[in-house]
């Protein structure tokens, strides 16, 4: 499947770095935080397009990840919020709907509660609350994500069979779901973001304090942010609506974009 193109990406400099940016569509900002490591090729060009059909969907590069600079400051996951805040200041953007996926949901978890203003509809997409309160994934399932050995092909079909449900496996091809992908994330910064991921404090005794609207949405079959992650977010944040898509993985963005997609715009458009 076809990337985005290389050639529309912006960049703003914030906090000591140069954070790299894409806009695509028109209309209310909708401001995507993508997960560990993924730099915003890896966002599945179906899901944009029909975002895009409805909102200015601007995606993003953590710092670290893809054509986005690094400092030697520490990864933390309020760092990253901090980065996100500062990047819609820097594209004069003063509030904008939220959606933040697997490591990004914890990053709009920290913006939304240092920057209440900023959010005005929250989605937190494969997220967790992080902490001790947070269900881990298996061990075997950490051990084949963190596995970088052998050759691309080798990688990415690691990547896959977590990110897919063995089921849909057998009968889908997921090379024809999934973008190709021309950025590149250092193993050495995809280690500071894990260690900034699981040292994460988490947001568990804070949710309550979230005031704007919440849709939290998981697959069924995730491995990777088991869906009961999910289930204690809408728990604990009492204007949370919660969505479980059936036989879904963590990959839902590529497994089924247009349900995905639907699910997210009848949210943000009030329905």
């Amino acid at each position: 499947m076809t990337g985005l193109p290389v050639s529309d990406v912006k960049t703003a400099e914030v906090n000591g770095v140069t954070l790299a940016y894409r806009e695509i569509g028109s209309g209310h900002p909708l401001l995507l935080i993508n997960g560990f490591a993924s730099p915003m090729d890896t966002w599945n060009p179906p899901f944009l397009a029909s975002l895009s059909q409805h909102f200015r969907v601007i995606i993003f590069d953590n710092r670290g990840t893809g054509y986005s600079s690094v400092s030697d400051d520490s990864f933390t996951i309020p760092l990253f919020a901090a980065d996100t805040a500062a990047l819609m200041d820097k594209i004069r953007i003063p509030h904008a709907h939220i959606l933040g996926l697997s490591m990004g949901a914890s990053i709009a978890q920290e913006l939304v509660l240092a920057h209440p203003d900023k959010v005005e509809r929250l989605v937190l997409a494969a997220g967790t609350c992080g902490g001790p309160e947070m269900v881990r994934m298996q061990k075997d399932t950490w051990d084949r994500l963190a596995d970088k050995n052998g050759s691309p092909a080798e990688l990415a079909d690691r990547m896959f069979s977590v990110l897919f449900p063995k089921d849909w496996l057998v009968s889908h091809n997921p090379w024809n779901y999934c973008p190709v992908v021309h950025e590149t994330t250092s193993e050495e910064n995809a280690e500071r973001q894990a260690t900034a991921f699981f040292s994460w404090t988490g947001a568990y005794n804070r949710l309550p304090e979230i005031r704007c609207p919440v849709l939290v949405v998981t697959g069924t079959e995730d491995v990777v942010i088991p869906p009961e992650n999910s289930r204690i977010l809408a728990r604990r944040i009492s204007v949370a609506r919660l969505v479980e898509i059936s036989g879904a993985g963590h990959g839902m963005q590529y497994q089924c974009p247009t349900e995905f997609a639907d699910i997210v715009i009848e949210f943000l458009q009030g329905r």
